[in-house]
């Protein structure tokens, strides 16, 4: 029996400790109580774990229960955002709200606002268009998109701004590799000068990057090949082509899970700021505004 649960399962579990009641939570999800029982056994048979004690009184997480509602709820959230984000993608040219974002922020940030916008609003469409910053800021300067979300150290001309969050880069290797198990930082006179797989110029990560290097008196990355994307670039990486810079956010479960490895580069700073952008002169109303707002927020 495969021990990864199904989402109904997952949510059955989230409802019995909000309503304290298997009963409950099986009209809540309309299914009988037999078959809702039956789903929860095979749930803790699948994870090895009693999750629920049941009484005459009612049913109540055990305290492993509790921490894999935890768990389960995380899980279905970010269910929901991929669904938000997705219909986004796919409803883009019958919008009324139009977005574009750079790939970090539309992988990781953007579904989680479009996601608040949509609990406040069901009947709003979002369409978002996923590029590089360079991009972004070319389609709103032209008006294709109402707003966009960027992750260059600058600001294109002819755009306003807004500070949106804030994001680190990380160098990262494979496990094995020979930074990986040094004791020491990187240098960057070391970093400078190994060829790397990175993103294609107009990227934000790559901008961010080159500059910091600059700053540092360093000399212009060396890439060993230029990716589109940043699953392509985390899979160059795992499979040995070389190091890479790649957002924190788009490398927390592969560093938290030891497929990639973080490596400390001495005195290089590779934090950077998160930025809406929408046309000079305009000021921003309705959904595009609200948007904003949301990303603002959650920063």
């Amino acid at each position: 029996m495969s021990r990864v649960p199904d989402l109904e399962s997952l949510r059955l579990l989230v409802l019995i400790g909000e309503l304290g009641s298997l009963g409950k939570a099986a009209a809540e999800l309309h299914i009988a109580q037999p078959s809702a029982s039956k789903r929860l056994s095979t749930l803790e048979r699948r994870l090895g774990l009693a999750l629920v004690d049941r009484t005459r009184r009612g049913s109540t997480l055990t305290a492993e229960g509790g921490v894999v509602c935890g768990w389960a709820q995380r899980v279905l959230d970010e269910l929901d955002e991929l669904v938000t984000g997705a219909e986004a993608l796919r409803t883009r040219r019958r919008a009324e709200l139009r977005v574009a974002a750079s790939m970090t922020v539309a992988e990781h940030l953007a579904p989680a606002w479009i996601g608040e916008l949509r609990r406040a609003d069901p009947e709003l469409y979002v369409g978002l268009q996923v590029t590089n910053s360079e991009t972004v800021g070319e389609l709103v300067r032209r008006g294709e998109v109402d707003v966009g979300f960027i992750e260059s150290p600058t600001v294109p001309a002819g755009l306003s701004t807004r500070r949106a969050g804030v994001d680190r880069l990380v160098v990262v290797v494979p496990p094995g590799h020979p930074w990986s198990r040094r004791r020491r930082p990187v240098t960057i006179a070391d970093l400078a000068l190994v060829p790397l797989v990175v993103r294609e110029r107009g990227s934000g990560t790559r901008e961010t990057f080159e500059r910091a290097l600059h700053r540092a008196g360093a000399q212009a990355v060396v890439p060993v090949v230029e990716l589109g994307s940043v699953a392509a670039i985390r899979g160059a990486v795992v499979a040995g082509a070389g190091p890479a810079v790649l957002s924190e956010l788009a490398v927390a479960t592969d560093l938290a899970e030891g497929r990639l490895i973080e490596v400390e580069v001495a005195g290089l700073d590779l934090h950077r700021t998160l930025r809406a952008v929408w046309p000079a002169g305009r000021r921003l109303v309705g959904a595009a505004a609200e948007l904003v707002a949301a990303a603002t927020r959650t920063r």
